[in-house]
C-alpha cells in the first residue's frame, strides 16, 4: 500500500530537520480499546456460568455463598488478563520483565503517592470526616483501627472494601491502563475513555436486580443502573487519573476501599454534635445493594422514589438538613 500523504510530509520533515521520525505504535488504540472490553467480558461473564455466582429470584448477589464464589472468579480473571498485559509490555522492544510490572503499578509501591492520594480523596468527605472525628469524638477509633475488622469480618464488607477494590483496580487500571499508554494513546483520552468501561462492567447489575427485585417497575431499575453507571465511570476517570499520575497501584486500591466505605460525599447541611443530618448509615459506605434499593412496600411510592433509594444520599437528607436548620439550603450534589 502506498505512503499516504501524511506520512511523506513527516519522511521529508525528518530528513531536512534532522529529526527521528515519529515511533509506530505497536497497537492501535482500537485494539487496545477491544482487548479492554475483552478482559471485561472475561470478568464478568463468568459471574453467569455457574449456578453458584449466577443470582435468581431466591439467591441474591448478597448470598455468602455468591459472593465467595464471584470472589474466586475475578481472581481467576484478574490473574489471567495480567498475565496477559505482563506478556504484551514483556515483549516490545526495550521492555522487560521489571519494566512490566513497573508499568503495572506493582513496584515502586508509592507509599509517599498513597499518602498523597488518600489527602486528596479525603477533601471530597471533609465534612462527614470532620463531624465524625471531630465533633462526635471518633477519631480515637480511627487510630486504633477500631470498627475496620467490623465493617470487613462480613462477606458484603470484604467485598466491598477488600475484594472490589484489589480485583477491579488490577484489572482496570494496572492490566488495562499500560495497554493504552503502549498504543501511545493520550492521557487525557485514557482518563476519559477507560472509566466508561469501568461503568459498562456495572451494568449488568441491572439485569441482576430485574431478577431479585421482580415487582419494582423498570423504570426505577433503569434509573438505579444509570446512576450507578454515572458514579461508577466519574471514580473510574479519577481513579485513572491518579494511576496516571502516580503509577502506584496501591494508591489506586486504598482510594477504591476507602471511597467504598465512605459513601457519597455529603456537600450539604450543617455540622451538628447530636442527631447529624448525615443519618444512621453513615460509615456502611457502599452497602448491600439489597438494602440499599429494597423496594418500597407502600403503594402510593413512585417508581422515582424506588430508584432515588438506591442512593439514599440526596433529596431525603437535604430535605432533612433544612427541616432542621428551618432554612432552604442550596446544594450541589456530586458524584462519587
Amino acid at each position: 500500500m502506498p505512503p499516504t500523504g501524511a506520512s511523506i510530509l513527516d519522511r521529508l520533515k525528518s530528513y531536512y530537520t534532522r529529526e527521528a521520525e515519529p515511533a509506530v505504535p505497536l497497537i492501535s488504540t482500537a485494539s487496545a480499546v477491544a482487548l479492554l472490553v475483552i478482559y471485561t467480558l472475561v470478568y464478568v461473564l463468568p459471574f453467569y456460568a455457574s449456578p453458584t455466582t449466577r443470582p435468581s429470584p431466591n439467591l441474591s448477589r448478597d448470598a455468602p455463598s455468591v459472593i465467595r464464589a464471584r470472589i474466586r472468579s475475578v481472581t481467576v480473571s484478574c490473574i489471567l488478563c495480567s498475565i496477559a498485559t505482563f506478556v504484551a509490555l514483556s515483549s516490545v522492544k526495550n521492555g522487560t520483565p521489571v519494566r512490566a510490572l513497573h508499568r503495572m503499578g506493582y513496584f515502586p509501591f508509592g507509599v509517599e503517592e498513597t499518602v498523597k492520594g488518600l489527602t486528596l480523596t479525603a477533601i471530597l468527605f471533609l465534612g462527614p470526616l470532620f463531624e465524625a472525628g471531630c465533633v462526635e469524638g471518633e477519631w480515637r477509633n480511627w487510630i486504633r483501627l477500631r470498627g475496620l475488622g467490623v465493617a470487613t469480618s462480613g462477606w458484603i464488607g470484604w467485598r466491598n472494601i477488600v475484594a472490589g477494590p484489589v480485583t477491579e483496580e488490577i484489572l482496570f487500571r494496572s492490566a488495562s491502563v499500560p495497554l493504552l499508554l503502549l498504543s501511545q494513546t493520550s492521557n487525557t483520552t485514557t482518563i476519559f475513555l477507560t472509566p466508561i468501561i469501568f461503568g459498562l462492567a456495572h451494568i449488568h447489575h441491572f439485569y441482576e436486580f430485574r431478577i431479585t427485585h421482580p415487582h419494582t417497575p423498570v423504570i426505577g431499575a433503569l434509573l438505579r443502573s444509570l446512576l450507578q453507571f454515572t458514579y461508577t465511570t466519574l471514580f473510574g476517570g479519577y481513579a485513572t487519573f491518579l494511576y496516571l499520575r502516580t503509577g502506584s497501584l496501591l494508591n489506586v486500591i486504598l482510594v477504591h476501599s476507602f471511597c467504598n466505605w465512605m459513601g457519597f460525599p455529603r456537600v450539604w447541611g450543617r455540622v451538628s454534635a447530636g442527631e447529624t443530618v448525615i443519618g444512621p448509615d453513615y460509615g456502611e459506605g457502599k452497602r448491600s445493594e439489597d438494602q440499599a434499593s429494597k423496594p418500597a412496600s407502600d403503594e402510593d411510592k413512585t417508581a422515582m422514589e424506588i430508584g432515588m433509594k438506591y442512593l439514599q444520599s440526596a433529596t431525603e437528607r437535604l430535605l432533612y438538613s433544612a427541616s432542621r436548620s428551618g432554612v432552604i439550603i442550596r446544594s450541589r450534589i456530586e458524584g462519587a
